[in-house]
């Protein structure tokens, strides 16, 4: 079962998908947009995705604050979740995504990707962690 994982920010999505047995992430693209409620296009480009790969369920990271509370962008989030499940009919499950993103940027670092050249990267990887870490936790039940 393939599922698709998503990385949901103000102007980008990154997109991660895993391979046919679950066990691990690939990032597969960053999908921009010019404004934050344009979101269309990107839900149009992720149910293409979701066919394209013929995913079976859509996990979301989901940006608690550190206290585990809520903010705008994790309500955001659950709003964007609906959508999804509006458009594709897929299930949708949010992950907890604190510090996915501090990671990602690491990871970029550490591979000598030019400061320049990591947001173009930055958001796809944050969904490979969103998805490998949701995945790691399937297997481990």
């Amino acid at each position: 079962m393939r599922i698709l994982g998503l990385d949901y920010g103000s102007k980008t999505v990154g997109v991660a998908v895993s391979d046919p047995l679950g066990l691990t992430a690939q990032r597969v693209e960053t999908i921009w947009r010019k404004q934050e409620n344009k979101l269309r296009r990107t839900l149009a480009r992720i149910e293409e995705l979701a066919a394209e790969y013929k995913v079976e369920r859509i996990v979301v990271g989901l940006p608690k604050n550190m206290n585990n509370t809520m903010g705008e962008r994790a309500e955001k989030s659950l709003e964007f979740k609906e959508m999804l499940e509006k458009r594709t009919s897929l299930p949708v499950v949010m992950w907890d995504e604190r510090l996915t993103t501090v990671e990602a940027e690491r990871t970029l670092m550490e591979a000598g990707v030019r400061r320049e050249n990591r947001k173009e990267y930055l958001d796809s990887i944050a969904a490979v962690l969103i998805l490998q870490g949701y995945l790691d936790s399937l297997a481990a039940r």
